[in-house]
C-alpha cells in the first residue's frame, strides 16, 4: 500500500459500434426493413458514411453505442471532476464499506502529484509522511467509533482522508458524451490527472472504433484554440500526441 499509478481498461463496448451507428442513421433515411438495412451494412464498408455523419453533425446516432472503462490509481480529487460529466454512469469503490485501516507502518493507497515529485526525494518523502499522519488519524477515529460497527465507523473516520486517497471506479459513456469529454479533458489546460486519464481512454477507443474517434481530442487539433488568451500554447504537442495514437492503431 502506498503510491499508485493510473491504470485504465476498456472492459466492454457495444459490439460493432460503427455498424450500429450506421444502422441507426440509415433507419432515418431509408424505407428498407431492419433486416434489409443490416444486410446492406454488413456487405459494405461504412467508413465514409460514418465520417459524413460526424462532419454534418448528425450526432444523435452515435449515442446508440457505449463504452465501459475500469479505472484505478486515481485520486478522489479526480473523482470529483469526472462525475461532473453527468451523461455517464459510475460505480465507485466505497470508503464506507471498504475500510482504510492498515497495519502499523503501512498507509492507504494515494496519488503523488508529479509537481511535488519533481521537487525531489525529500519533498516526496514529506508528502508520504503527511499521508501516514492522516492514516494514523483515520485509524484512531475508526477505533474510537468501532462500538457502532465497522461500517458506521468507516463512514465517519473517512472524513480525515485527503483528496490524494486512491479510488477505483467503472464508468460508462456513450460515444457522443465521450467526444465531449475528450474535447474538454484532453486539452492542455485540463488538470493533469484527468487529462492523462482522458488521453488513455481516447487511446483505447481509437483501437476499438478508429473511424468514429479519429478526430476526437482537444479542439486545437483541427482549428484555433477556443481558450483564446488562456491557451496553453501547446497545440503542436497536442497534434503530435494525437498522431501518435493514430500510428498505434
Amino acid at each position: 500500500m502506498a503510491r499508485k499509478q493510473l491504470h485504465v481498461a476498456l472492459i466492454s463496448c457495444t459490439p460493432d459500434p460503427e455498424k450500429t451507428i450506421a444502422r441507426a442513421a440509415k433507419t432515418c433515411y431509408s424505407a428498407s426493413t431492419v433486416d434489409e438495412l443490416s444486410e446492406k451494412i454488413d456487405q459494405a464498408d461504412q467508413t465514409r458514411f460514418i465520417q459524413m455523419l460526424l462532419r454534418v453533425g448528425h450526432l444523435s446516432t452515435i449515442e446508440h453505442v457505449s463504452f465501459t472503462f475500469a479505472v484505478e490509481g486515481v485520486s478522489r480529487a479526480l473523482l470529483a471532476q469526472i462525475t461532473r460529466h453527468r451523461i455517464a454512469s459510475f460505480s465507485v469503490q466505497s470508503q464506507r464499506y471498504v475500510s482504510q485501516v492498515h497495519e502499523p507502518g503501512q498507509v492507504f493507497d494515494y496519488i503523488l502529484p508529479p509537481a511535488i515529485e519533481a521537487l525531489g526525494p525529500q519533498a516526496a518523502a514529506e508528502f508520504d509522511q503527511q499521508m501516514r499522519t492522516m492514516q494514523a488519524w483515520y485509524n484512531t477515529w475508526q477505533e474510537r467509533l468501532s462500538k457502532d460497527g465497522g461500517e458506521k465507523a468507516n463512514e465517519d473516520a473517512r472524513f480525515v482522508l485527503p483528496n490524494a486517497a486512491e479510488t477505483r471506479f467503472l464508468v460508462t459513456m456513450n460515444a457522443r458524451e465521450l467526444m465531449h469529454f475528450f474535447a474538454l479533458r484532453c486539452c492542455g489546460r485540463a488538470q493533469w490527472e484527468i487529462r492523462e486519464l482522458a488521453w488513455e481512454m481516447l487511446r483505447l477507443v481509437r483501437e476499438t472504433a478508429p473511424v468514429l474517434f479519429a478526430r476526437s481530442g482537444p479542439p486545437c487539433l483541427y482549428g484555433a484554440c477556443p481558450e483564446g488568451k488562456k491557451s496553453c500554447g501547446r497545440q503542436q504537442e497536442m497534434k503530435e500526441r494525437s498522431e501518435h495514437l493514430n500510428d498505434a492503431v
